[in-house]
């Protein structure tokens, strides 16, 4: 990882891996990032409300090219579920809606609903959220008072765990059921859909009230820098580490980095059995050529390599 104070116009490609605090929107943490690196060049791989922290994987330079990729891949949280309450926002930051206390609701029902929606599972996304429907954002209209239906869409929970259940008493005196869970899923699932589902599955409602992502495809916390860290010394990945680190590696001799150089679509190799290939299937796969220089990033069609995004 290569470290610098601030990095000025010549900053360097790569990513950042932040840890995002409370109460900072994606794009402030983007703004950030702007100022320190110095550059404009700067955007994020998946949205991170306001309420939430953790990790939050930026792009600097020719970076940004990897983002909507790394936006794709696989997601872990630590969340904290309500039972009790239903809020108009499905997470703490919204008015409360609903108060049926959660006191009769046992384990067994709990780990039932969390059950029912782990693995592959059609989710409708909260109101509030930032999916457009015909051309405008949901959330948006939903505070001028619109009434529309969101389309329920395929997501994937690869892990529902619950790990700690606590009774409490809300500030209007109801009596809820605290849970703190982690879920590892697909790009696209909403940490509080699960928990309003969840809650309306069990018939008291439910809410989330705290959310820490904890990674984002190969990048966990043990990366991620605080924002007062990174304004004292920007620490950034190097696009080729961070390529390697996030998709299957494909090492390419002179002659084929330079017919890819020149947009020449050359055979992929067959899966892993191919000379070269580490893990080669579906999905984008970064390509070195000799003296491990990243080249591209290429998917297999029918048979040949189609470039996504060139970096030479």
């Amino acid at each position: 990882m290569t470290r610098n104070g601030r990095a000025g116009s010549g900053a360097p490609d790569g990513l950042v891996i932040v840890d995002k605090p409370a109460g900072f929107t994606s794009h402030d943490v983007v703004a950030r990032m702007r100022r320190f690196a110095g550059t404009r060049r700067v955007g994020h791989a998946g949205t991170l409300d306001p309420m939430a922290t953790g990790v939050l994987v930026i792009g600097v330079e020719k970076a940004t090219r990897l983002l909507g990729h790394l936006a794709l891949t696989e997601k872990e949280y630590r969340a904290t579920i309500r039972l009790g309450q239903t809020t108009v926002t499905d997470d703490a930051e919204g008015e409360i809606t609903a108060s049926e206390g959660a006191a009769g609701v046992d384990l067994g029902a709990v780990r039932a609903g969390i059950e029912e929606l782990t693995g592959n599972i059609q989710q409708v996304p909260s109101k509030v959220s930032a999916i457009k429907i015909d051309g405008k954002r949901s959330y948006a209209r939903a505070r001028e008072g619109e009434e529309f239906a969101i389309p329920a869409r395929p997501v994937t929970v690869s892990s529902f765990a619950l790990h700690d259940r606590r009774e409490a008493k809300a500030e209007d005196g109801t009596t809820v059921l605290d849970l703190d869970v982690t879920v590892v899923c697909s790009s696209g699932t909403y940490i509080r859909a699960l928990a309003r589902d969840l809650g309306a599955g069990l018939g008291v409602g439910g809410h989330l009230t705290a959310l820490r992502r904890i990674r984002v495809g190969p990048y966990g916390l043990e990366a991620a820098r605080t924002l007062e860290r990174l304004e004292e010394s920007l620490e950034i990945l190097p696009i080729a580490e961070a390529a390697a680190a996030a998709f299957p590696r494909w090492d390419v001799d002179e002659r084929q980095a330079r017919l890819l150089g020149n947009g020449v679509r050359i055979d992929m190799p067959p899966g892993e059995t191919g000379a070269g290939a580490t893990g080669t299937g579906p999905g984008p796969v970064a390509v070195f050529g000799p003296e491990g220089r990243f080249l591209a990033l290429v998917e297999e069609s029918k048979g040949k390599a189609k470039s996504l995004a060139v970096f030479v």
